[in-house]
């Protein structure tokens, strides 16, 4: 390595592991919470913007390393990576500001809507500036596909590696394609990238021993045999129907909901009318799918409200995190091995194309049905990337913009 790379592993380094304070942390994540649509692929451009490119919390590479461990093991991925980012900088209160601030705000809103407050959404400004934030989610999403393919996949391999993720995670089902294409990828770095010219992985400080780690993992062991052995009549039965949803999804996101259909709608607890209503919903609202959750423990009869929306909510993630906790400690040693390094090449560039195939799906056929969107999102693309303008710029530029042509034509689109 010369000298001007190791200065730059170094500062990177560096940046990387500053602290930061948990309000901090609460504040940008509660940011991303009101304003992240798209899904869980769209959220890792979002953070990839507010973290790699503009806070410079964790560099481009350690970023997509982490982001491949997250995409592979099971629960919500973007959760997943602001817990792990919190985590990160402010310790473990901030992995819970982070996780408090990113699902809060959708978790709050489900739960208004289960209460009946969706009459807002309804109204021409309201179906205006949910439609313009699914525009800034096209700019977003498609900025970083930009910034990360110059990155990550700077030669033929890695890029035809993106190119091949991006096929399968568009023509396979959402949860196989998603793991499929990081497999995938993993396999081919280590044929293809062994010799790509490459400094070491610099060092991700978490704060979580391999004690913890342990700990971690054998709660969550636990925990999953007591979902399963409880009798569907006890005090926990809420608790244990969410958890088992949570433990058991891979790739997150849509993948839950015939989980949840089987946890809530088969024993009785939610009508089967009353979940799609909730299904529709938690689209419109940003942040995690997960907090579906909430909507489903505030409808539960009998006795459905805030508490039993807590309860949900706190159960369906879990699983997930105490997974990826335990899992921390030892991706830390593993990644500074020659294989594994090679296989991260592979992992990265299968997550650009997981980034550029919900470019296309969900991001961009959600949200550019005309010409008008079309512009609109383009606009705020070239803003982003060109002018580097701040997402809050182009968020309020895109609203007014977005909601003034929506209430003119009558309709978004």
């Amino acid at each position: 390595m010369d000298e001007s790379s190791s200065a730059t592993s170094v500062r990177s380094t560096d940046s990387a592991s500053q602290k930061g304070s948990v309000f901090e942390v609460l504040r940008v994540f509660t940011w991303l919470g009101c304003t992240c649509f798209g899904g869980p692929i769209a959220h890792l451009g979002y953070f990839r913007n507010e973290f790699v490119a503009r806070r410079q919390w964790i560099s481009e590479r350690a970023y997509a390393d982490l982001v491949g461990l997250c995409q592979f093991l099971p629960g919500p991925a973007s959760s997943k990576l602001g817990f792990s980012l919190g985590l990160m900088r402010a310790g473990y209160a901030g992995a819970l500001a982070a996780w408090c601030g990113f699902t809060l705000p959708s978790a709050a809103l489900l739960v208004l809507f289960a209460f009946g407050a969706s009459s807002v959404a309804h109204t021409l400004i309201g179906q205006g500036l949910l439609h313009s934030l699914k525009l800034v989610a096209v700019a977003i999403v498609a900025q970083a596909v930009y910034g990360m393919a110059r990155s990550l996949c700077p030669d033929r391999q890695r890029a035809s590696i993106a190119a091949v993720a991006a096929v399968i995670v568009l023509m396979a089902p959402r949860a196989i394609g998603q793991i499929s294409a990081i497999a995938l990828g993993a396999l081919l770095g280590i044929r293809y990238c062994s010799e790509a010219a490459q400094a070491l992985p610099e060092a991700l400080h978490f704060p979580v021993s391999h004690r913890t780690g342990i700990l971690a993992l054998t709660a969550f062991a636990v925990l999953l045999v007591l979902a399963f052995v409880m009798p569907a009549d006890s005090a926990a039965a809420l608790f244990n129907a969410f958890y088992r949803s949570g433990a058991l999804v891979f790739g997150g996101g849509h993948v839950v909901l015939p989980l949840l259909s089987e946890a809530v709608v088969a024993p009785g607890w939610v009508g089967e009318e009353s979940f799609l209503a909730g299904y529709g919903a938690a689209q419109a609202v940003p942040g995690p799918l997960f907090t579906f959750a909430a909507y489903l423990g505030a409808a539960v009869q009998p006795g459905g409200g805030v508490v039993t929306a807590g309860i949900a909510l706190v159960a369906i993630f879990l699983p997930g995190f105490l997974l990826h906790l335990g899992a921390l400690p030892f991706w830390s040693r593993l990644r500074t091995f020659s294989k594994m390094q090679a296989a991260m090449r592979g992992i990265n560039a299968g997550v650009v194309g997981l980034l550029a195939a919900a470019l296309y799906q969900p991001v961009w056929t959600s949200a550019v049905l005309g010409p008008r969107d079309f512009a609109i999102a383009l606009s705020g693309f070239v803003l982003l990337t060109v002018w580097r303008a701040p997402p809050l710029i182009v968020v309020v530029l895109t609203a007014i913009a977005s909601t003034t042509l929506t209430v003119i034509a009558g309709a978004p689109g």
